[in-house]
């Protein structure tokens, strides 16, 4: 299996101690969820570098809750620990190629300079 199901108890332990992490949260009544999960599984057999990891909301609520999810599917990415990708709505494909690529390129010591609050 490509994708992961994430709790609220794993998925801290999950983002941290992966570099990139994808987490789709989405319900089994969601029609363009499941539109979007073969899409998401493809995609995750191709990049086995990445942890694609899926949230039902109905069973995680508290954890939907904690991330103000208001509408799915919501898929966000994290890099090292840091949430880059924040997006309710069903991507195709190539979109998602387009944004595992961007967060590969992206330099993270500068996101982490950026992250930073000024003195």
């Amino acid at each position: 299996m490509a994708t992961t199901n994430l709790s609220n108890d794993d998925f801290m332990k999950t983002v941290d101690e992966n570099e990139i992490v994808l987490v789709d949260f989405w319900a089994d009544w969601c029609g363009p969820c499941k539109r979007f999960a073969p899409v998401y599984e493809k995609v995750s057999e191709e990049n086995t570098d990445i942890v694609f990891g899926k949230v039902d909301t109905e069973a995680e609520q508290e954890l939907a809750m904690n991330f103000q999810i208001t509408a799915i599917p919501t898929l966000m990415a994290f890099r090292q620990g840091i949430l880059l990708f924040n997006q309710a709505g069903a991507m195709n494909g190539s979109s998602l190629k387009s944004l595992i690529s961007q967060i590969k390129e992206l330099d993270m010591d500068e996101v982490k300079a950026q992250a930073k609050p000024m003195a």
